[in-house]
């Protein structure tokens, strides 16, 4: 029997995964959006129970004011944000999702749980469990944090 190779296999894994995923409808629509767009409808999403304002997204991502207000203008126009004047002061414009930029995460979110049922589908919860043990234990061989 010809020898595996664990660093090969975890390769050829990974190849298939990010194949998978590239296919993936949502994935497809998704890529269309910048990169920056993309971490920003994130930051967003996960901050919908507070307000977020421009100065927020430039301390955050650390984005020149001028650079923050062309790239929110953009996405603007993409349909994704839209600025909502506060009640505390009207000149102050809080960033808030549309639908379609809600649907876009949501999409992705849900592309990447089919691919994490995917990979683990026919596991027991133990052979799981062992498995992410194995995984951590090989992280940490590799000076990687195992947390």
């Amino acid at each position: 029997m010809k020898q595996k190779s664990i660093g090969m296999e975890i390769r050829s894994l990974t190849n298939l995964i990010k194949r998978y995923i590239e296919n993936s409808h949502h994935f497809q629509y998704a890529q269309r959006i910048t990169g920056v767009n993309g971490w920003i409808i994130a930051y967003l999403y996960q901050n919908e129970n507070r307000d977020v304002f421009q100065r927020d997204l430039e301390e955050k991502f650390t984005i020149t004011r001028s650079t923050i207000s062309r790239v929110l203008k953009v996405m603007e126009q993409k349909g994704l944000v839209k600025r909502q004047s506060v009640d505390l002061d009207a000149r102050l414009k809080k960033l808030v999702l549309t639908k379609k930029a809600k649907d876009i995460y949501q999409g992705i979110v849900e592309d990447l749980r089919d691919v994490e049922t995917r990979l683990m589908e026919g596991f027991s919860q133990k052979e799981k469990e062992t498995l992410f043990s194995y995984l951590e234990r090989m992280k940490s061989n590799m000076g990687g944090s195992t947390e």
